[in-house]
């Protein structure tokens, strides 16, 4: 890697990319159906929806929830996920590829449908809060796959499009990148299928952060 390097930015999701919440994600969407009565999402279709911002989230897992009702959800779903917040742990790998990067001179950043209070707990627990030199989070813009984040991030960072990168682990976050004419990597070791990330075409798809880094050795 060097300062010369194809992409000057690079935009991680948080969710299923670095941290190994998907399926704890999954969980917690599930069994705050179940406090509210609600029919409780099978596990393909709770795992759709992360990523998202909360209305779109609940639009789709919990269709016959009224709007009205989507802060007691989602005040639901935070207690159950902060229960089990602890026990979630970053991906093998993670902290030495963000470190190498950061020491060959790009800029990193996060793209992420967390809250901001949320992500600043999940930097801080995890140690990578000195590693991002920007983040953007679902309650602060448009969320995904909406291109906002990415374009927000461009324009603070000085970034043109053809210089960033966009690494997620879902359909949302390849077409957020879509929109923002940003290249995209798909790690298929999070919350959506291989085959489905695939159809969207990225530039890469990668099994594993060791894949990834490969990958970025190669191309980025």
């Amino acid at each position: 890697m060097s300062s010369e390097a194809r992409y000057r930015l690079i935009v991680f999701d948080w969710d299923g990319t670095l941290i190994d919440s998907a399926a704890t994600i999954v969980e917690c969407i599930q069994q705050a159906s179940r406090d509210m009565g609600l029919p409780v999402p099978d596990d393909r279709t709770a795992s759709h929806v992360i990523g998202l911002g909360l209305q779109d989230s609940l639009r789709r897992a919990a269709p016959a929830l009224p709007p009205e009702r989507y802060q007691d959800f989602a005040a639901l779903y935070r207690k159950h996920f902060l229960a089990r917040e602890d026990a979630m742990a970053l991906f093998a790998g993670v902290h030495e590829l963000l470190g190498r990067l950061q020491a060959s001179g790009r800029l990193l950043a996060v793209a992420t449908g967390k809250s901001r209070r949320g992500l600043d707990r999940a930097l801080q627990a995890s140690g990578l809060e000195g590693r991002f030199a920007a983040s953007r989070c679902a309650d602060e813009t448009h969320p995904k796959p909406h291109p906002a984040m990415l374009l927000e991030l461009m324009d603070e960072l000085a970034v043109q499009p053809e210089r960033a990168l966009m690494v997620g682990d879902t359909s949302h976050d390849l077409e957020m990148a879509r929109g923002a004419r940003v290249d995209a990597v798909a790690v298929t070791y999070g919350a959506h299928p291989a085959e489905a990330l695939r159809a969207l075409d990225p530039r890469g798809c990668v099994a594993s952060v060791a894949e990834l880094a490969a990958w970025l050795d190669e191309n980025g």
